[in-house]
């Protein structure tokens, strides 16, 4: 990149950032302060081949939007669940499903109410706001 559009794409990133918290404030409402939450190390697991011969794998790397700051302890604390739920539902997945775009946000969904699901169980809160997946790759 150009140095002059470097500038430039600086400039107007900053004045996004200004503009969007200025509009916030001006309407009386407070910017929320979402936490991110990385499932480390990134998911590797099996899905579903139609046939016995073929054994497809998948590797996600997954971010968890929580809803506040104040609960990522509480989901960190949680982890080995999410990190278990996750990796069950990609296990569960048919191949076409795995390898659409469709399918992936189908399992990005299923994913997200599951762990809502289980969070809102064991505190009572959902606490998880999205899942988001940042590298997707299919093999199979």
């Amino acid at each position: 990149m150009r140095p002059m559009k470097k500038l430039s794409a600086r400039f107007l990133l900053l004045l996004s950032l200004f503009t969007g918290s200025f509009s916030l404030t001006a309407y009386g409402q407070t910017p929320q302060e979402y936490a991110f939450l990385g499932l480390e190390p990134d998911i590797i697991t099996n899905y579903i081949s139609p046939s016995s011969r073929k054994l497809g794998y998948i590797r996600v790397t997954v971010e968890l939007m929580i809803e506040n700051v104040d609960m990522l302890e509480i989901a960190e604390h949680h982890m080995p669940l999410l990190r278990a739920t996750t990796i069950e539902i990609f296990g569960q997945q048919p191949e076409e499903k795995v390898k659409s775009l469709t399918g992936r946000e189908d399992i990005r969904l299923a994913i997200l109410k599951a762990l809502q699901d289980h969070m809102r169980k064991e505190t009572g809160a959902t606490i998880i706001k999205d899942v988001i997946f940042t590298k997707y790759l299919a093999q199979g």
